[in-house]
């Protein structure tokens, strides 16, 4: 069973591979030039020879470079693939599946077929994680945009109400009632003031002080019973 890890390293392997091919066909036709080129593509059949000639050379150049590193891989196989299908409909495909059948060069479909599926995969998103292309999206995601710190204010702001809404509502709290005093204790009998003599009442009426208040004035004389007894 393979692993994603591994299939990531046989990706490159194949993407390289692939890759240095299309580019050895680019320079060989940008090397021999374009003109050159499209006379060749004209002498078979080839419509627009010069177009294609250029199309074909700059593509298998530059799309080659562009597997190898694992650049807008989408677009890239997907030109070479279009490329390949041109080569096979318009040049290969009456030739047969070899290129060289019993040391006759027979410059058959083989190689143009493998190229055109191997273009295919790679823009179906087989080209594996190690690309350049995945690298360019990893650092765009870690580095914020400018208009994502203010989407990240308007989504925390609004979850910050839903939280509000759906917390229950406090109930106020009853003001604390004062401590009870102590009920009085039955058996412990209140200081009362010592009573007075003075102000003890005997069934309602105020008893007389039995404490007989010293006189500060002389008893009066009585006068004598006789007028003539000398004094």
């Amino acid at each position: 069973m393979r692993t994603r890890p591994l299939y990531d390293v046989v990706a490159v392997l194949a993407r390289l591979g692939v890759g240095i091919v299309f580019m050895a066909h680019g320079w060989q036709k940008i090397e021999a030039g374009v003109t050159a080129t499209g006379r060749s593509f004209d002498a078979l059949g080839v419509p627009l020879p010069t177009a294609a000639a250029v199309y074909s050379a700059f593509v298998e150049l530059l799309g080659g470079a562009a597997l190898i590193v694992g650049l807008g891989l989408p677009v890239t196989g997907a030109l070479l693939f279009i490329d390949m299908t041109g080569a096979f409909i318009f040049v290969h495909a009456d030739q047969g599946l070899f290129m060289v059948d019993g040391g006759t060069v027979q410059d058959g479909y083989e190689l143009v077929l493998a190229l055109g599926m191997a273009s295919l995969l790679f823009a179906a998103g087989g080209g594996g994680r190690l690309t350049l292309d995945q690298w360019v999206i990893a650092k765009r995601v870690r580095r914020p945009g400018p208009g994502d710190e203010d989407e990240d204010d308007a989504a925390s702001f609004v979850e910050s109400l839903r939280e509000a809404e759906l917390k229950p509502v406090k109930k106020p709290r009853r003001p604390s009632k004062p401590p009870a005093l102590p009920a009085p204790d039955p058996s412990e009998k209140p200081d009362k003031p010592a009573d007075d003599p003075d102000d003890v009442l005997v069934a309602g009426r105020r008893k007389p002080s039995q404490r007989r208040r010293a006189s500060t004035t002389q008893p009066t004389k009585r006068p004598a019973d006789d007028a003539g007894t000398p004094n």
